[in-house]
C-alpha cells in the first residue's frame, strides 16, 4: 500500500507541476505580447528612441542578472541541460530555482520591453524545470527527472506543440529515452498543454499553412534550404559558443572584465539594425513570420540577415532571452530569399522549409526541429520535406560547429559546479 501510495505521489507531483508550467507559460506569453506592444509604440512615436532604450536595457538586463540572478541569463536550456546531469542538490537549485525562475520571467520581458530579438520559448523551459524542481523538493532520486519533464513540459506549454514538448525532452534534454520516467514526462506534457488550451484555447502558433510543393523542380528548395540553413544556423552556434567561452586577446578580455560594456554594446547594434530594417527585426518576429505564412507574402530582403545579426548580439549580450522564435524567423526570411529562384512555387512552403533548416541548423535536433516547426504550422502536407530539408541541414551544420549550442553552453555551468577532490 505505501509502494501504491508513493506512486500515485509522484504522478500527482508530475501532472500538479504539468499545470503550473502551463499557466506560467501563458502568463508570460501575455506579458511578453504586452511589453512588445509597449515598445512598439514608443519607436511608433519617435523610432530613434530605440539607440538610447535598447543599450540601456540591456546594461539594466545584465546588470540586475548579474548582481541578482546569477544563471538566468540566456536561453535558460543550458542551465536546464546542466542541472539534470550535476547530481548535487545545491548546485541543482543554483541552476533551477523559484528565484532563478521569477528573475528568468522579469528579465526575459526587460528585455523584449527595450526591443531584444529574443524569444520567450527557451526561457519558458528554465521555468518549467525550476518549478517542477521546487516542488519535487530535496528527494535528490527524482530531481533528474522532474527538471526533464518541466523543460518538456515548458516546450508543449510555450509553444502549444505537446509532441514536440515530448521530442525535445527525449532528443535534446536526455539524449536517451528512459523507459521509467517516460510516462511520467508524458504526463507533465500533457497537464501543460492542457493547461494552455483552457487559459488561451485551441491554436496553432504560426497559423494554418496548406500550401505544398507542387512541380517537381520545387522540390529542389528541399536541399537548398537545408544546406543554407544549416551553414547559417552552425554559424550562428559557433559564434554564440565562442562568445561564452571568452575571444582571445584584449577584445575578449576586457569584454569578459566589463560585461556592461557589452551589453552596451550589443543593444546599440540591435538598435541600428532595427533601424536599417525598418523597425522589423525587434522582439520575437513571431507577427512578421505569421503575417507572411498566412497571406502567402515574402519577407523584405534584408530581413534574414538582419534578423540573424540582431538575434546574434542579441545572445552574447549576456541578458536572459530565449533564440528559438527568432530563429525561426531567421529561417523564415533565409526561405523568402531563396523563394524568388523558383518561379510559380507558392512562397509559404519554402519559408517553411527555411524556418526549419535554419532551426534544426541552430539547435542540432532535427527530429524536434521538423516536429515543432509541423505542428506551429498545422501543415502536415509537408512532413517529407520538412523532414528532410531538417536532416540536411543537421548534417550540414555538423560540419560549421560540431558541438551542438545547448550542450556546448551547459559544460560552463558545469564547469562552475564540479565537486573539489579532498
Amino acid at each position: 500500500m505505501r509502494v501504491f501510495s508513493a506512486r500515485w505521489q509522484r504522478r500527482l507531483l508530475f501532472l500538479a507541476g504539468g499545470i503550473m508550467v502551463g499557466a506560467a507559460a501563458v502568463l508570460l506569453a501575455f506579458l511578453a505580447d504586452q511589453v512588445q506592444h509597449y515598445f512598439s509604440l514608443l519607436i511608433g512615436h519617435w523610432r530613434y528612441a530605440s539607440l538610447a532604450v535598447t543599450p540601456l536595457g540591456f546594461i539594466i538586463a545584465v546588470y540586475l542578472t548579474n548582481r541578482y540572478f546569477p544563471n538566468s541569463q540566456g536561453s535558460g536550456i543550458p542551465q536546464a541541460i546542466a542541472a539534470r546531469q550535476l547530481t548535487d542538490h545545491a548546485a541543482r537549485k543554483r541552476l533551477v530555482s523559484m528565484r532563478v525562475a521569477i528573475g528568468k520571467i522579469l528579465l526575459t520581458l526587460l528585455g523584449l520591453l527595450c526591443g531584444a530579438s529574443a524569444g520567450r520559448e527557451g526561457p519558458t523551459v528554465q521555468i518549467g524545470a525550476s518549478i517542477m524542481f521546487t516542488a519535487g523538493g530535496v528527494s535528490t532520486r527524482r530531481q533528474p527527472g522532474l527538471v526533464l519533464a518541466g523543460a518538456a513540459a515548458g516546450v508543449a506549454a510555450a509553444f502549444n506543440t505537446p509532441l514536440a514538448g515530448i521530442v525535445f525532452g527525449i532528443e535534446e534534454m536526455s539524449r536517451s529515452f528512459e523507459t521509467r520516467a517516460s510516462g511520467l514526462i508524458i504526463s507533465a506534457v500533457i497537464a501543460g498543454g492542457l493547461t494552455t488550451l483552457a487559459l488561451v484555447g485551441d491554436y496553432t502558433y504560426f497559423g494554418s499553412t496548406p500550401m505544398m510543393l507542387q512541380k517537381g523542380t520545387d522540390w529542389l528548395a528541399v536541399p537548398i534550404c537545408g544546406v543554407v540553413g544549416g551553414i547559417a544556423g552552425g554559424l550562428f552556434s559557433r559564434f554564440v559558443i565562442a562568445m561564452a567561452r571568452g575571444l582571445p586577446g584584449l577584445v575578449g578580455s576586457s569584454f569578459k572584465k566589463y560585461p556592461l560594456l557589452l551589453a552596451g554594446l550589443c543593444g546599440l547594434g540591435v538598435a541600428l539594425c532595427g533601424l536599417a530594417s525598418g523597425d522589423l527585426v525587434y522582439g520575437t518576429g513571431y507577427e512578421q513570420v505569421k503575417t507572411a505564412l498566412e497571406h502567402g507574402t515574402a519577407l523584405p530582403e534584408s530581413f534574414g540577415i538582419l534578423k540573424f545579426l540582431a538575434t546574434s548580439l542579441t545572445a552574447v549580450s549576456g541578458i536572459p532571452g530565449g533564440i528559438f522564435a527568432p530563429s525561426l524567423a531567421v529561417g523564415a526570411g533565409i526561405g523568402s530569399n531563396i523563394a524568388p529562384f523558383f518561379h510559380g512555387a507558392p512562397i509559404g512552403p519554402i519559408i517553411i522549409l527555411g524556418m526549419v533548416a535554419y532551426f534544426a541548423g541552430v539547435v542540432q535536433a532535427p527530429i524536434t526541429a521538423f516536429v515543432i516547426v509541423t505542428e506551429m504550422t498545422d501543415n502536415h502536407a509537408m512532413v517529407v520535406p520538412v523532414m528532410a530539408a531538417s536532416i540536411i541541414a543537421y548534417a550540414c551544420s555538423r560540419v560549421v560547429c560540431p558541438e551542438g549550442i545547448y550542450h556546448a553552453l551547459a559544460k560552463g555551468f558545469l564547469h562552475g559546479h564540479k565537486p573539489v577532490k579532498r
